[in-house]
């Protein structure tokens, strides 16, 4: 039984003894998310909807500094359009829902609810885009997608989520593929400078690619169960959907091109990995730059210094005025309760105000990261906690560095590639004939899958982990979310 509300506050499972069911207890409880009626799919709340607001700031910055524009495009897809690609079809087919009556009548045709808008975007650039003077057209937009699941997980895995799509198209190669790896690149500044997530930049292997794409680019994760999360994709189209689409440009030489496209994405899933990989038995431990609450401030007090602590609680929220500061003055909690609860909501920093600190002239701070308390003067809060928080969001992410490149094998024996997946797992570089069928066997006995080829990998001579041909690359494995 739950004696106080000191001890409600700590009721989650802890971390370090089940992951799965701490990083369920951790949403709820820190008022993230909750289950929606509708099976597998999430309601937001605002304390998490206020987490995607931070990304989708800093993430729309980059967005439309680089020339793309936002826009909308129709939840409803005639399936015809997505059966003019094949792969994209057969890809998406066992996740999509469909609608086949409306307004009390049968649809003459069925419409798609969108699992991704490529088919129904590229059906409005055709009726644009004529001529090479009208390209690149490069648009974005933020919006939700349905992927029926059949095992959901909030944030990471869910039926229905939130993201943002971009898709561009371009008269030469060069110009779509560098605009494909500006978008992997910006995923990446996206996870290293606003979620403190270290992670590696690759291309996906042919069974891994996205459904219709000649190339597909990742961003993967790791988190603290050894397992990996794709973080965000950026696909090389190639020419395939507007072969598919029969969509033609007239060039400079008045022939016709087909128009050469990239589409990206990000997702409400970053969430679950800043949740996963961030937290601690306590909660929530959130890097500063994307905390809703930077600062918390506890004023602690008996009946007669009310007042006066109150007071100089204003006071001090006064001079934190350039952070996102609130002052906790919800009455019926103990001090010991509202600590417990923000650091559950992984608030960076708290600040303690009772009467010592207003004998003193000044505030206790107390770092969520690793509850470090030092008290300072209150001529000098604002630069120190300027400071403080400069400190954890670059700490938080070299821990996560640290983290990945400790559990990153290097591996030449598939016994010891199966001993690692079945005990703490993590990433293994290890080579592969790039073979399917090897691919293939991996995951049926291991659960592996090829993450990635990174960016940066050397080809070099070696024997494939599986069937012990020549391989000229070591791909890095995980087994993922």
């Amino acid at each position: 039984m739950i004696k106080n509300k000191t001890e409600q506050a700590k009721q989650i499972t802890k971390k370090s003894k089940d992951l799965r069911k701490w990083y369920q207890d951790v949403i709820l409880k820190a008022e993230l998310a909750d289950y929606a009626p509708v099976k597998g799919c999430m309601v937001i709340r605002p304390y998490g909807y206020a987490l995607w607001e931070k990304i989708q700031a800093f993430l729309d910055t980059l967005i439309k500094a680089h020339g793309v524009q936002n826009a909308y495009f129709p939840l409803f897809i005639p399936e015809s359009f997505l059966n003019r690609e094949k792969e994209h079809v057969a890809g998406f087919a066992p996740q999509t829902a469909i609608v086949t009556e409306a307004g009390g009548e049968k649809l003459k045709e069925k419409l798609v609810i969108r699992p991704t808008s490529e088919t129904v975007m590229y059906e409005m650039y055709k009726k644009w885009v004529r001529s090479w003077r009208d390209l690149p057209i490069m648009i974005n937009q933020w919006n939700n997608v349905v992927r029926w699941e059949k095992r959901t997980y909030l944030f990471l895995r869910t039926s229905e989520f939130l993201w943002q799509e971009g898709h561009c198209a371009h008269a030469t190669y060069e110009e779509s593929l560098e605009t494909v790896m500006w978008a992997l690149q910006t995923y990446k500044k996206v996870y290293n400078e606003l979620l403190s997530l270290y992670g590696i930049a690759g291309v996906k292997s042919e069974s891994e690619k996205f459904a219709g794409a000649a190339k597909t680019f990742s961003f993967e994760i790791l988190m603290p169960d050894g397992r990996a999360l794709q973080g965000g994709t950026s696909h090389d189209l190639g020419q395939n959907f507007s072969r598919a689409f029969h969509w033609t440009v007239q060039n400079k030489d008045r022939r016709n091109l087909y128009p050469w496209q990239n589409s990206w994405g990000l997702s409400t899933r970053s969430i679950g990995g800043l949740v996963m990989a961030g937290g601690d038995d306590n909660g929530l431990v959130l890097p500063p730059q994307i905390a809703p609450i930077q600062v918390i401030i506890i004023p602690i007090f008996k009946t007669e210094s009310q007042d006066k602590v109150l007071g100089f609680a204003e006071k001090v929220k006064e001079s934190l005025q350039n952070f996102h500061v609130e002052v906790d003055l919800r009455e019926g909690e103990t001090a010991g309760f509202k600590f417990n609860k923000w650091e559950l909501k992984g608030v960076p920093l708290r600040v303690e105000i009772g009467e010592q600190e207003i004998k003193a002239g000044a505030a206790t701070l107390v770092r969520r990261d690793n509850f470090v308390k030092e008290k300072v003067n209150l001529a000098e809060l604002s630069s120190r906690v300027h400071k403080i928080l400069e400190i954890m969001q670059k700490e938080i992410f070299e821990r996560h560095q640290k983290f990945t490149e400790e559990h990153t094998h290097l591996i030449d024996s598939y016994l010891e590639f199966q001993d690692i997946m079945k005990k703490e797992r993590g990433f293994l570089r290890a080579f592969w004939c790039e073979k399917s069928e090897c691919e293939d066997k991996i995951k049926e006995e291991t659960r592996a899958t090829a993450r990635c080829l990174e960016l940066d990998a050397k080809e070099e001579t070696g024997k494939c982990i599986y069937c012990g041909k020549d391989a000229k690359h070591r791909w890095l494995f995980a087994q993922a979310y």
